[in-house]
């Protein structure tokens, strides 16, 4: 047994690094809140609708969830895996106003499927396994209290199976369903002529590896109207008009980043004359540690930048302070790009990753590299394989989801999880509360090139340029927000109203054309000195 000296020096040393743990994170940016303590699933893809309300959904073939449908709506499949009459709900929609939970009905399998939203507001959720591979669904959103749900169309499937694949709108508002597990190919939704149904992609096969690595491809419309597609390590410039490739980038150095190797990927924000796209990949596994099935290797940090309209260009490389798969990359209103979730080693998979990765990053793109990235106030639940990230209108990040498991299962370390919470970056913190403004009067419907006006209120009498942004709704899974962009407008200095109270009008510039921003909804956030307001919903339109 030790001396009583030397316990008493131990304690004494561990209290002291306990307490400088506690001041580390008590100095660090960002506060978390617990919102629903039961959401009833995990949900492995997530939605923000705008009526300001959340579309979470699992998968079907996982057994009882912890939320049961209203009674008539079991589900009845002979080929179900895990529970063949299904009384349980496997898709809820959470109100952001109340915190509540209503479940809703889902009757094919959308384990590993896509989605995006059309351009009046529904919902499209297209694929999945089994039952679902070749699925076509929606849900057209509705307000609070209403009862809306999903529809499973029946007379209008995919052209081929479509699991793991990923969805982009396009400026003519239809969308693009590109790859998928053995699927080298895109087609569209709605079809365009039955020639059109389905047209190959080699590319997805060529860049497939041994560990399959080209999976959930990372797909971004370009303000030249061309979409930016990246697979495994390689991408390029496809003309989705002609299904021609117009350019191959250099590969990107650091190994594989797609499913199954879990990296993540943004576009960051247009602006300026729109004509400049810039690609940011950040994470991923090292090659091999999910053909080895193994949980410890360590994941690289490392991030790949690169300028997608400039013909000339090659990657940048910059280094996270964490190594990190399974991060999400969530585009704030401010044009600064959150980095949360995810684990430290191991790789995609159930039962594949360990080490939690618990502290978001922001990545800040104006400044120089090497001082872009902040750590940020860590989280106490770990959102592993199958969680999600979202913006929320007032400026916080939704999370939800995390099951590394095949079935739902609660026991420890990394448990099934079906509590929701939010993350509030710096920019919420009460010391700025006093910068924030509030959009008092933004039009519902905006056309593209017109002129509009917003009248904002600021706490400060002091204003300067106040931003006007708008955000996309994308559909999150697998690390990876389909549809998500960020369009910084072109606005005049504020002026204040005649009747005074603290009231500013901004002169803003619509998008001049939807290559810029595909037709449909968005938040629109003033950003004063870089806190938003709570968003606005606006309807881009032809």
């Amino acid at each position: 047994m030790g001396s009583p000296s030397l316990c008493l020096s131990t304690c004494l040393l561990l209290l002291l690094l306990a307490s400088i743990h506690s001041f580390t994170h008590a100095n660090l940016p960002g506060t978390w809140e617990l919102l629903v303590s039961n959401a009833g699933i995990a949900s492995m893809h997530t939605a923000v609708t705008r009526f300001n309300t959340v579309i979470l959904l699992d998968r079907t073939n996982i057994g009882p969830s912890r939320k049961i449908l209203p009674h008539g709506h079991c589900r009845h499949d002979d080929n179900d895996r895990a529970l063949k009459n299904d009384c349980y709900a496997h898709s809820v929609e959470f109100d952001i106003s109340t915190n509540k939970i209503r479940p809703l009905t889902i009757l094919t399998d959308t384990w590993c499927s896509s989605g995006q939203f059309l351009p009046d507001g529904t919902l499209l959720q297209t694929g999945g396994d089994l039952d679902g591979l070749k699925k076509i669904r929606k849900f057209v959103p509705c307000q609070s209290g209403k009862l809306c749900d999903w529809e499973e169309l029946a007379d209008v499937e995919l052209a081929t199976g479509r699991w793991y694949a990923s969805n982009q709108i396009l400026p003519d508002g239809s969308v693009i369903i590109v790859g998928g597990r053995a699927s080298y190919s895109v087609e569209f939704y709605p079809t365009k002529g039955p020639a059109a149904a389905l047209v190959q992609l080699p590319f997805l096969a060529d860049v497939e590896d041994n560990q399959m690595d080209n999976l959930y491809p990372y797909v971004h419309l370009l303000p030249n109207g061309h979409l930016f597609i990246f697979a495994n390590n390689k991408a390029i410039l496809y003309d989705h008009a002609s299904n021609a490739v117009l350019r191959e980038y250099p590969p990107l150095d650091g190994g594989p980043r797609n499913y199954p190797s879990a990296g993540s990927s943004v576009m960051l924000a247009l602006e300026g004359d729109y004509s400049t796209a810039v690609i940011v990949i950040c994470g991923g596994a090292e090659y091999g540690a999910f053909l080895q099935k193994s949980i410890d290797t360590p994941a690289h940090g490392s991030c790949g930048r690169i300028v997608a309209t400039d013909p000339e260009s090659s990657w940048v490389i910059e280094d996270m302070p964490l190594g990190r798969i399974m991060g999400d990359m969530v585009m704030l209103p401010t044009g600064e790009v959150l980095i949360i979730n995810g684990a430290q080693s191991g790789t995609q998979g159930f039962e594949m990753a360990s080490n939690p990765c618990l502290y978001p990053l922001l990545y800040r793109p104006n400044e120089p590299v090497g001082l872009r990235f902040m750590t940020l106030t860590p989280g106490t639940i770990p959102r592993m394989y199958h969680a999600t990230a979202n913006l929320l209108p007032d400026g916080r990040i939704l999370l939800a989801g995390s099951n590394p498991h095949y079935f739902y299962n609660f026991v420890r370390p990394f448990p099934t999880e079906l509590r929701i919470e939010a993350f509030s970056p710096e920019y919420l913190s009460a010391d700025r509360a006093n910068l924030r403004p509030v959009i008092e009067i933004s039009p519902a419907t905006v056309r593209y090139g017109t002129a509009f006006d917003i009248v904002v209120s600021v706490p400060l009498s002091v204003v300067g340029i106040i931003e006007v942004n708008l955000g996309s709704a994308p559909f999150a899974t697998h690390s990876f927000s389909q549809g998500q962009r960020l369009v910084k407008l072109k606005v005049t200095s504020a002026i204040p109203e005649p009747d005074g109270a603290e009231k500013y009008r901004i002169g803003c510039m619509a998008p001049p054309d939807p290559k810029i921003a595909p037709p449909g909804y968005y938040m629109a956030y003033a950003v004063n000195q870089g806190v938003p307001s709570v968003a606005q919903w606006i309807q881009l339109v032809s």
